[in-house]
């Protein structure tokens, strides 16, 4: 047999049967592998032939079969061989699985292991985060508990010293009983309070509670004295021991005066009424046209250089052909003008003769007066003179007499029309510059030369401070129409309360009248407690910005910055402003030489107060108390547990008595029917609160509407509230209009003040309307004023109370619905001003707000992107406002930083005028300084040196400007710590305003408090401290030569006073006030005119008491200290020791007025270089204050280091030794091893150790002195003084560099 391919050919072809397709053949190969014998044999004869024989075929298929059968045997020998190594591979398969299982094992051990760690570090963690608040708290709590503990500390102290002072009196007066038969002299005759002098020490509170802390005067070896004290008089019921010339003076006057010297925010105008310059035009038909030529032509200059300075300009006139329509609104507008014109010709009318009579002749000193007089005209070479009719001259006649003061100015005119009016223009200038802004006759650059230079580096907002005093002023003026006595006496009580105390709660309802009673209880204390600092906050509707937390800390801060001459040190930064109040409070605090009150009104009207007012719920300081003012239902519940007044709503009798007062002055009469109607509505607690009471009775007496008192009355009792009440009040001044289009103008007005950020001012409300006139706006805002609805803040319209918006918003806005269309008015005016370049005030506090208000982000970062509007916001102190807007576009600091640089870019290639130079400087400042105060140190340097760059190119390198840029760069470099290149900027920018105004100039002083404070920062305390006391001795005179200064015109009105009361006959009344007059004309610098009353007092007192009698001891010291003050010391020594020999033989050895005498006459042997002369003086006062205080009170320490310190100036250092070691004992022992004191008593200690060559003990006892200053914390421009201290006689040792002890 054979295989199939036995039976083919080669290159047959075998049919597919099983799957081809179509006849297709294919070819199905045989893999055969033959041995290579087989193959070569069956190669070598050749291809087989079919029909060969049956032996050669069996043959081949027995090789075929050994062959197989050998490839048999290899293959069972291959399947063995494979069957072994799969079985060895499965073997090894088995031990990797049970490897594998170990090494998973292992891992998911592992991975338990890591998982375990992982939750015992979360666990760390979160025990280290636990333990860091707990630390934070406890540190907190610490730091509340040292407060309580020192506020217990002083009061305890307080009450040993009233003890103290207790038993010297009682002493006093038994050794004048005693006396009393011996003596000429007897104290209960006298008139003087000489002889009940108490003296106690700085600290001590004033009339309303107690709390104060031991004090005692500064040593007379410091030379690290802080604060120097302002030479003044000496009292006789002093709470402070008070260095300087005079006793026993007017304690208020002498308070008031201080006060005044040591202001330092802006002035605020007093001839302005509402921030506006209002000038009232009277003319008659002859002069009208000079009238409009003066309005069309000049008027406009004088609005915009008013714009330019921040107040409004207003022309007030009214027409003779409807003046007597007008006569409330000419009367009131007459009241607030700052500047009345007169335009006459020839004849006059009755109203015009009203007007002339109301401002020129009963009032004439109250304004400034200006009469312009045409008396001829000019035709051709010719000249007309006019005659005037005999009213007009009697009328001038009246005029001129009335004028005692010769403030009236007159322009007589013969030319134009357009030369008459050029006239009024000029010297109407010249008023509003000199007179009513104080201002010289420059061009607006000195102008604000000047306003930078006396706002310096603080960012201080005239308005907002313009609108707090208006808001008290007003608040005082309606609490008037109320009794709050009873509030007034449970305030005091609460307030006198022991420290410590949590801020005062005066809560109510909307209306019930807290910013009343808070006013008129400020009010009260400033009457009664002068020498108390009080500090008041009112705010208004909830969106304006005196609802802004960060301005009104500000605000508060920088008031209360300024009673200590510096504020240098005020951080613009929103967040820390915030921060470092309670910080600067508590500091300051114990600076203040009586109490501090902090008052905020509506306390729940400000953003965020909570969480903006943290510092409330800490423990005030002994001499901090706080007043705040909340409603009822908008009191945070934190708050509800601090002691609390609450205003009850009106009672009955006090509801008559309103309405009845209202109707009295409107000669109205109600019947008893309506009276009892009345009564029975005011009953509920809605009804019968101060405000619903107000708008009541003003609504009874609305004259100008149309019904009836009835009607009237009947529509008031359906409004069951004051909003519902206020949109009855709205309705009715609706009513009392005569036209639609009127009618329209009230309504459209309400909403634009209704839209706005903080309102709207007249002039603008003029501008906005242009076919209102003046009269008509008026009368519709007179009717409004009248019905409570709107008021007047800082030129602005603005609604009297937040319900009188709340029943605008209802009645015309459709609960808010159409505000934004109002906004979007307001946006386009105040667009079209941005286009016109008129960047005001205004336009920077609306504009963005609107945009923000609208959401319109892109149209908002083009107003910002107005370099001259974000100027403006910045130099006015709106930092945090500035940056909220930024923040409300989207930007970071970077990419502000980055857009206001393009801008100033694209800015100064338009630049080519010296103005325009002048503004880019400017603008690269503020720039600057922006950046600065944002951290942004880097990026503030390059526009500070390219305004320093155009300010030396365009001005002049010695220029006032290019210092300004110097102190501003110096300023960065301090950031940097870079203090070498910052010390040389100072110097160089002190030198250059040096040679422009002078050594003594306030911007000197500026430069010398950042001197200070720089060489503070590398601990050259001598330095600093001497740069201080420079500092601060420019700043005291030049607030002394300031003329317009407050507290002088009430010195001088006092002074007045005064003089009438000498006139009489001799007397010991008389000669006290004589007393009182020098002493006033010596506050006042006037030293030839305080000599002549001081005289012509010791004179009387001479007289009348006979000249060995104290009070003439008291003229003979006042007298004394003033050749003082004009270094006629002979004169001086003289005095003192007359005064001297008087008050020894009257008054007992340890009274204080002896001390007072002793303290001065010493003083001036000591500058004279009489020390021994000085020696039994000092040893004298040593005594006496033994006495008085004990042999370990700290005023014993300080009168012997005195001593120490003059025996040292005699070389007798053994006899200053245990001086100065026994006052180092009293300090540590009563002030602590780390007050000052013990600091200033070491340091003398190390110079005397120093000239005694023991050179060791003097580096050990420096460097413990220097430690201790070291530790003291920094304030302002010098080191904060301790609350011991008050003022005294301090000398200073002059001694040798110490040699340095490495540390």
């Amino acid at each position: 047999m054979g295989t199939a391919s036995s039976l083919v050919s080669p290159g047959e072809v075998i049919e597919d049967v099983y799957g081809g397709e179509g006849g297709e053949a294919c070819e199905i190969p045989v893999e055969v592998k033959p041995k290579s014998r087989l193959l070569q044999s069956s190669f070598r004869r050749g291809p087989r032939v079919i029909g060969a024989s049956f032996k050669s075929t069996g043959s081949v298929e027995l090789e075929y079969a050994a062959e197989n059968e050998r490839l048999r045997k290899d293959y069972e020998i291959f399947r063995v061989s494979k069957n072994n190594e799969i079985a060895s591979m499965q073997k090894k398969e088995a031990k990797l699985d049970e490897e594998n299982k170990r090494l998973r094992a292992e891992l998911q051990a592992l991975q338990k292991t890591y998982q375990k760690i992982l939750r015992e570090k979360e666990s760390a963690l979160e025990a280290k985060y636990q333990a860091m608040e707990r630390a934070a708290t406890f540190e907190h709590d610490r730091d509340k508990v040292k407060r309580q503990f020192k506020i217990f500390r002083e009061t305890k102290e307080k009450e040993i010293q009233d003890l103290l002072r207790a038993k010297r009196d009682l002493e006093s007066k038994l050794q004048q009983l005693q006396a009393q038969g011996i003596q000429i002299y007897d104290p209960a005759d006298s008139d003087s309070d000489d002889n009940h002098t108490t003296v106690t020490t700085a600290g001590t509170q004033c009339e309303y509670w107690s709390g104060g802390i031991l004090g005692s005067e500064p040593s007379m070896g410091s030379m690290m004295q802080l604060q120097q004290t302002h030479r003044g008089p000496e009292f006789a019921h002093s709470l402070i021991d008070v260095e300087g010339p005079f006793a026993n003076v007017s304690r208020d006057d002498w308070d008031a005066a201080v006060a005044s010297l040591l202001q330092v925010s802006p002035h605020v105008s007093q001839a302005l009424w509402s921030n506006t310059v209002r000038c009232y035009l009277i003319y008659t038909q002859e002069t009208k046209a000079e009238l409009q030529a003066f309005i069309q032509t000049h008027s406009l200059r004088l609005q915009r250089f008013c714009e330019g300075l921040g107040h409004f300009y207003l022309n007030v006139s009214f027409s003779e052909e409807k003046a007597a329509l007008y006569a409330a609104e000419r009367r009131q507008e007459i009241e607030r003008s700052s500047v009345c014109v007169l335009l006459l010709k020839s004849t006059v009318s009755s109203c015009v003769i009203e007007d002339v009579e109301e401002a020129f002749v009963k009032t004439p000193d109250s304004r400034p007066l200006l009469l312009y007089l045409r008396t001829g005209e000019r035709k051709g070479e010719k000249e007309e003179v006019f005659t005037l009719s005999p009213s007009t001259r009697d009328l001038l006649e009246r005029v001129n007499k009335a004028d005692k003061s010769a403030k009236l100015k007159v322009v007589d005119h013969a030319g134009s029309v357009e030369e008459g009016a050029a006239l009024i223009f000029t010297q109407l200038e010249r008023v509003i510059k000199q007179e009513l802004l104080g201002l010289e006759l420059e061009e607006s650059g000195a102008v604000e030369e000047r306003e930078e230079e006396d706002s310096g580096d603080v960012l201080w907002d005239l308005h907002d401070e313009q609108e707090q005093t208006e808001a008290f002023q007003q608040a005082c003026s309606t609490a008037s129409r109320f009794s709050f006595q009873k509030y007034v006496d449970q305030l005091n009580d609460m307030v006198a309360a022991p420290p410590p105390t949590p801020p005062l709660l005066v809560s109510g309802a909307p209306g019930s009248g807290k910013s009343l009673l808070l006013a008129k209880w400020i009010e009260l204390q400033q009457k009664n407690s002068p020498n108390t600092l009080i500090l008041y906050h009112f705010t208004g509707h909830p969106l304006s910005t005196s609802t802004d937390p960060v301005l009104i800390i500000k605000r508060l801060t920088v008031k209360l910055l300024q009673h200590f001459w510096s504020i240098s040190g005020l951080s613009m930064d929103p967040s820390k402003i915030l921060e470092e109040f309670p910080r600067w409070l508590e500091r300051l605090s114990a600076r203040h030489h009586g109490n501090i009150i902090i008052i905020i009104d509506s306390i729940d009207q400000i953003q965020n107060a909570e969480r903006h007012l943290k510092w409330l719920i800490d423990p005030l300081p002994a001499n901090v108390r706080v007043l705040v003012s909340v409603n009822v239902e908008t009191c945070p519940q934190a708050w509800r547990l601090w002691p609390t007044l609450h205003l009850d709503p009106l009672n009955p009798r006090e509801v008559k008595s309103v309405i009845s007062t209202e109707c009295v002055n409107s000669d109205i009469k109600l019947t008893k029917d309506q009276e009892k109607k009345l009564e029975r509505h005011c009953r509920s607690a809605a009804t019968c609160n101060a405000l619903y009471i107000s708008l009541l009775a003003r609504l009874i007496t609305h004259s100008k509407s149309s019904w009836t008192l009835e009607t009237t009355l009947q529509q008031c009792v359906l409004c069951q509230d004051t909003v519902s009440l206020y949109r009855l009040g709205l309705k009715a001044a609706l009513d009392s209009l005569s036209t639609d289009q009127e009618k329209h103008i009230m309504k459209e007005l309400l909403c634009l003040v209704c839209a706005s950020h903080n309102g709207i001012s007249e002039s603008e409300a003029l501008e906005l309307f242009p076919d209102l006139s003046f009269p008509a706006l008026n009368s519709l805002l007179h009717n409004l004023e009248r019905l409570l609805i709107i008021t007047y803040a800082c030129g602005l319209i603005r609604f009297q109370h937040p319900q009188a918006c709340e029943a605008v918003n209802q009645e015309f806005l459709d609960g808010g619905k159409c505000r934004g269309s109002y906004r979007e008015k307001i946006i386009w005016f105040f667009s079209e001003q941005l286009k016109q370049d008129r960047v005001t005030w205004r336009v920077a506090d609306e504009l963005p707000w609107l945009l923000q208000q609208q959401e319109d982000r892109s149209k908002l970062q083009m107003s910002l992107l107005n370099l001259f509007v974000s100027q403006n916001l910045y130099k006015r102190g709106h930092f945090s406002e500035l940056l909220t807007y930024w923040q409300f576009v989207g930007k970071d600091k970077c990419s502000m930083a980055t857009e206001y640089f393009d801008s100033l870019k694209e800015f100064e290639k338009t630049c080519e005028s010296e103005q325009s130079m002048s503004q880019l400087a400017n603008l690269y400042e503020t720039l600057g300084r922006f950046l600065k105060d944002l951290g942004l140190l880097s990026q503030a340097v390059a526009p500070l040196q390219r305004s320093l760059e155009i300010r030396e190119t365009a001005l002049d390198p010695d220029h006032p400007s290019v210092a300004q840029s110097l102190h501003q760069l110096a300023g960065v470099y301090v950031h940097w710590r870079k203090f070498g290149n910052a010390e040389q900027l100072y110097k160089q920018a002190m030198e250059i305003f040096e040679n422009a105004y002078g050594p003594e100039h306030s911007t000197v002083a500026r430069e010398l408090d950042s001197l200070s404070l720089l060489y503070q920062k590398q601990n050259k305390y001598e330095q600093a401290e001497k740069l201080r006391k420079r500092s601060v001795k420019i700043r005291q005179k030049t607030a002394r030569q300031k003329g317009h200064m407050y507290g002088f015109a009430l010195l001088k009105r006092r002074a007045l006073q005064l003089e009438e009361l000498t006139l009489g006959k001799d007397s010991a009344d008389c000669a006290k006030t004589l007393n009182e007059l020098g002493v006033l004309y010596y506050l006042q610098n006037n030293l030839d005119a305080a000599k002549m009353f001081l005289t012509r007092s010791l004179e009387m007192r001479q007289r009348v008491l006979g000249p060995d009698h104290p009070d003439c001891a008291q003229c003979l010291n006042n007298l004394a200290a003033l050749h003082s003050e004009r270094k006629e010391y002979e004169s001086a020594e003289e005095l003192y020791e007359r005064a001297l020999d008087i008050r020894k033989r009257a008054l007992a050895p340890d009274h204080p007025s002896l001390a007072y005498t002793l303290k001065h006459l010493a003083m001036l042997y000591k500058r004279r270089g009489k020390l021994e002369k000085a020696v039994p003086l000092y040893e004298l006062a040593l005594e006496i204050r033994e006495k008085s205080f004990g042999p370990k009170h700290p005023s014993v320490a300080t009168a012997l280091v005195n001593l120490a310190v003059l025996y040292c100036q005699l070389k007798q250092h053994s006899d200053a030794l245990p001086l100065y070691e026994r006052a180092l004992k009293v300090y540590e022992d009563s002030l602590g091893r780390l007050h000052p004191r013990v600091g200033e008593t070491l340091k003398n200690l190390a110079v005397l150790s120093y000239e005694e060559g023991d050179f060791e003990k003097a580096a050990e006892l420096y460097k413990r002195a220097m430690e201790i200053k070291e530790a003291e914390p920094s304030l302002v421009c010098g080191k904060a003084p301790s609350p011991h201290s008050s003022s005294g006689d301090t000398f200073s040792l002059r001694s040798p560099a110490l040699p340095h002890t490495s540390r």
